[in-house]
């Protein structure tokens, strides 16, 4: 709009200036070699317009005729530039699609065409991975650091190929000055997961906090991953700095109110410091979400001077709190076993036993049953051999690794918070000696489950 207001006050201004020349005559004289030539005024004005614009046009031609070579060179230029960014993606294609030939020939073609172009490097790192060539790659990488639009980038891939060759202080190292620069979730898991394995747990919490506070995760995500690196430290203090192992135990447990590790710990150092009542609460909330032995072991020797009857009765107190659970019938019949009480040992095992598939715990308890009641028999013997073939117990599993203990990172992908108690995916678990969670360490090995009726009744 105030462009075509421009221009008609332009036209109106020339009009109006016509119009007064038309209005006002006068003359213009021009002498040349002694020859007078007399112009009007408008006249000589239009002269001088045409004269104007042919210097205008004469002068162009002028420069374009010096011009000349460097557009020609400029000309040429884009002519390389567009060969060199046509090699480049389709570069990229093979690169993506797995050729390595083909990357390698667009790789040259691309880094000839475009001198000092920074995904050119990329594409040369690429396609040297691609077909195997580590020492190529960490060299085009190492150049990519002179350039700062692609310094992050190179730091991951050096990163990478550290991992590669074994190297991790070389793959740490890049991690680290990567996060220098900015925070990035390779580079912040890479630091976290090296924190954690060192077990600095403190260290690892900080990493944490970072990562929360530049998005890289959410605030669940970064609540569960504190809790998990809390309980690993309350964990390792425990013996050494009992006071600072239940501050961590508790500050996981208000994170996460059920992690069985961190309640663990809780109960049996409120235990020890005789707080049975806040031992008991903070073991029984637990166990209600995730009956788990450790809980179990915990509750029933969270005061010292019990005797088995004492055990029996705070298992079935612990019972009621997961009625449905497997865990719960086993906790009851081990502690029916200490006291002594077979009959109630059978009535807890009897329905996984009608249930028609009792895994390797139930097998191993029931046999502990026959020969705490009736000495080496038979029975069990057949109940020891079923357990080999019996269905796996549930078990702590974390990326495909089955354990026995909890840690708060996978050993083998170093992802925190990684362990769930669950079955594990395959039909029998990992080979591992009876496990047998639920006796006091003072006590004699407890015995298996079952009994001769309940073996009739299988």
């Amino acid at each position: 709009m105030i462009r075509v207001l421009v221009f008609l006050a332009v036209v109106l201004c020339l009009a109006f200036g016509a119009s007064w020349l038309a209005d006002h005559p006068g003359s213009v004289a021009i002498t040349v070699g002694g020859q007078e030539y007399l112009f009007s005024t408008l006249l000589g004005l239009m002269a001088l317009v045409a004269a104007a614009v042919v210097l205008v046009i004469v002068w162009s031609l002028i420069r374009f005729a010096f011009q000349l070579p460097s557009l020609v060179n400029v000309a040429s230029a884009n002519r390389r530039k567009q060969r060199g960014y046509a090699a480049l993606s389709r570069g990229m294609v093979a690169v993506g699609s797995g050729d390595a030939d083909q990357a390698r020939r667009y790789a040259m073609e691309a880094a000839r065409l475009l001198k000092g172009e920074p995904m050119a490097l990329l594409l040369k790192a690429q396609s040297a991975q691609l077909s195997g060539d580590r020492e190529s790659a960490e060299q085009t990488f190492t150049a990519m650091l002179e350039h700062p639009e692609t310094r992050t980038l190179a730091l991951r891939g050096l990163y990478m190929e550290a991992g590669r060759r074994g190297d991790p202080v070389a793959a740490l190292a890049h991690a680290e000055a990567a996060q220098k620069i900015t925070t990035l979730p390779w580079s912040a898991n890479a630091l976290l997961q090296a924190r954690a394995a060192e077990a600095d747990w403190l260290g690892a919490l900080r990493i944490v906090e970072r990562n929360v506070g530049a998005r890289i995760c959410d605030r669940a995500t970064g609540n569960r991953q504190r809790a998990a690196l809390l309980a690993g430290l309350a964990l390792d203090m425990q013996d050494r700095d009992p006071a600072q192992a239940l501050d961590a135990a508790r500050d996981a447990l208000k994170l996460a109110p059920t992690l069985v590790p961190a309640a663990a710990v809780a109960g049996r150092l409120f235990s020890r410091k005789g707080d049975y009542r806040r031992a008991s609460k903070i073991l029984e909330l637990a166990y209600a979400t995730t009956p788990h032995p450790e809980l179990a072991n915990a509750y029933l020797h969270a005061r010292p001077g019990d005797s088995a009857a004492d055990r029996l009765a705070r298992a079935e107190t612990l019972a009621r709190y997961a009625p449905d659970a497997t865990e719960s019938r086993l906790i009851v019949a081990h502690a029916a076993i200490d006291a002594r009480a077979f009959d109630a040992a059978r009535a807890a095992l009897a329905p996984l036993v009608e249930a028609g598939q009792p895994t390797c715990r139930t097998c191993l308890t029931l046999a502990d049953l026959e020969e705490a009641e009736h000495g080496q028999t038979g029975a069990v013997l057949e109940w020891t051999q079923r357990a080999s073939t019996a269905m796996a117990d549930p078990a702590w599993v974390a990326d495909g690794l089955v354990s026995d203990t909890w840690a708060p990172f996978a050993p083998n992908t170093g992802r925190l918070d990684a362990y769930r108690w669950e079955v594990p995916q395959t039909n029998r678990s990992i080979a591992r000696p009876a496990i047998r969670p639920l006796t006091d360490p003072s006590l004699p090995e407890l015995p298996r489950e079952p009994s001769v009726a309940i073996v009739a009744t299988a």
